[in-house]
């Protein structure tokens, strides 16, 4: 297994009522194959993993399952208050075939504390057991460049998805400690996608809600097409700045499948930002400036 490229983060659908929504949920992944991506990342933090009931984690990872094209790699987001929660996620998403998990760390600022954690789901698995790197989102627990290396080394996790600002330093210094066992992935909105290529990220875990531009970004960048990435990168930056905004930019991503036809419903989960119509509108010019349309794709 050698993960590079496009992983993007999906939004989990629901009705309106609020109930798991399957159908839109195959819609999305026949769209995530269609544009090329390398894997999807579901239930991760964006996609609301947090506020799922067991049996429906299970008949979202089926379906993905089910609908995924061949070479599709699907990782699935794990976390819990507590180790034991987190092993019994991940070995039921091994036994439904998923690729890897990325898992978030324990609340509880201590080195070792983490390790015992990532090493006790590795122990219990025989998929890859990625880090989520995420201190804004996971009660600001901050996992070192020395920690990242010595788990890498050890052989407890070789990638993460690494989320904490500024993420090109960490990368750089987590590279230079690691020697060459990480993999490293980066998120946020994709909005330092370029600078992470450029410091030897494999690629990316974004929500953002157009991955095909992800694709082109990457596609130019692992080309040796470095100018033409930079470019396509700067072509859309003001949208992912504007899509990428905290407590808000799941709501914009959720717009965005619903009016493409994608999803049914833009419903979201409480606790929950309310967001108003002038804000939607905003986000909508946002991505018509950066040339592209809410038309809906093309599903085979």
């Amino acid at each position: 297994m050698d993960p590079k490229g496009v992983y993007p983060i999906l939004p989990t659908p629901f009705d309106d009522a609020g109930k798991v929504d399957l159908e839109s949920m195959e819609r999305l992944i026949r769209y995530q194959n269609e544009v090329g991506v390398n894997g999807v990342n579901i239930m991760g933090f964006m996609g609301e993993s947090h506020k799922l009931a067991n049996a429906e984690r299970k008949d979202i990872i089926q379906v993905t399952m089910e609908t995924r094209r061949p070479g599709l790699e699907v990782w699935v987001g794990i976390r819990t208050m507590g180790t034991m929660g987190a092993i019994e996620q991940a070995v039921e998403a091994e036994q439904l075939g998923v690729d890897a998990v990325f898992v978030a760390p324990v609340s509880i600022q201590n080195d070792n504390a983490i390790n015992a954690h990532y090493k006790a789901i590795h122990d219990a698995v025989k998929i890859p057991v990625a880090l989520h790197d995420l201190p804004d989102m996971f009660d600001s627990i901050v996992m070192s460049p020395e920690l990242i290396a010595r788990m890498a080394k050890d052989g407890v996790s070789n990638y993460i998805k690494l989320e904490e600002i500024p993420t090109g330093p960490k990368i750089t210094k987590t590279m230079a400690l690691a020697d060459g066992k990480m993999g490293i992935f980066g998120g946020l909105g994709a909005v330092y996608f370029l600078e992470e290529l450029e410091r030897g990220a494999k690629g990316i875990m974004s929500g953002f809600s157009f991955p095909e531009v992800l694709v082109e970004i990457f596609r130019l960048f692992a080309g040796g097409d470095r100018d033409g990435a930079a470019a396509a990168f700067d072509r859309y930056a003001s949208l992912f700045r504007y899509e990428f905004q905290p407590a808000i930019g799941l709501a914009f991503r959720k717009h965005a499948y619903k009016k493409r036809g994608i999803f049914r419903s833009d419903f979201i989960r409480p606790p929950t930002a309310v967001v108003d119509h002038y804000t939607i509108e905003e986000f909508e010019r946002a991505v018509l400036r950066a040339g592209l349309s809410f038309d809906p794709p093309r599903l085979s």
